[in-house]
C-alpha cells in the first residue's frame, strides 16, 4: 500500500498562503500559541498535515510585524499567545472572499482533507467524512500504482461507473440542500 499519510506530511502539497489563512482562521476563533496552532491543524486535517515550527513561528512573527496579530501578555507559563487585530480580521475577510470567488469561478474544490478550512461546519461533525475521503484518496493512489503495473480497461470502466454513480448521489444531496435553503 502507498504510504499516503507519510507522503502528505512531507511534500509541498499545501498551496502557498494556506498556512497563513489557517492561522488567521484559528486566531479568529480564540487566542492560541504557536504549538496550539500546529496541534489544531494536525487535528483538523486528521493527521495529514502538521506544519513545522519553522513554518509557523516565522509566519507568526511576520503577521505580528505587519499588525495582523498581536502578542497577548505572557502568562506565568511563559507561553506566548497571539490574537487577531482588527487589521488581521480585515485580511481574513479579504482572504475568505478571494477563496469563495475562486471556488465559484473555477469550481475549485481543494483536497478533501483541507475542507475544514471553511470553518462553517464544526470539525467534529465532518471527521467521518474526512476519514472516508482519505480512504478514497488512498484507494486512488493504490489503483494508479496497480494500473501502472497491470493495465486493465475493465478496471477503469468499473471505477468510472462507481465514481459517476457516487457523484450523482452527492449531486442529489446538494440539490436537496439547496432547495431546503430557499
Amino acid at each position: 500500500m502507498f504510504p499516503f499519510k507519510k507522503w502528505m506530511r512531507h511534500t509541498a502539497l499545501v498551496p502557498k498562503g494556506l498556512l497563513r489563512h489557517y492561522v488567521l482562521e484559528l486566531l479568529n476563533e480564540k487566542p492560541m500559541s504557536g504549538a496550539e496552532i500546529m496541534d489544531e491543524i494536525d487535528k483538523r486535517t486528521n493527521g495529514c498535515w502538521r506544519p513545522s515550527p519553522g513554518s509557523v513561528y516565522p509566519l507568526l512573527a511576520w503577521l505580528q510585524d505587519n499588525g495582523y496579530i498581536k502578542e497577548m501578555p505572557i502568562e506565568e507559563s511563559g507561553v506566548k499567545y497571539y490574537t487577531l487585530t482588527e487589521k488581521g480580521k480585515k485580511l481574513l475577510e479579504e482572504q475568505r472572499k478571494v477563496k469563495e470567488k475562486l471556488r465559484e469561478e473555477a469550481k475549485f474544490l481543494g483536497p478533501p482533507f483541507l475542507e475544514p478550512l471553511l470553518f462553517k461546519i464544526p470539525f467534529e461533525k465532518i471527521a467521518g467524512i474526512q476519514k472516508s475521503m482519505r480512504r478514497l484518496m488512498i484507494a486512488f493512489f493504490d489503483l494508479g500504482s496497480n494500473l501502472g503495473k497491470t493495465f486493465s480497461e475493465e478496471a477503469i470502466k468499473e471505477v468510472q461507473k462507481i465514481i459517476d454513480e457516487t457523484a450523482e448521489k452527492i449531486e442529489e444531496i446538494n440539490k436537496k440542500l439547496k432547495s431546503e435553503e430557499k
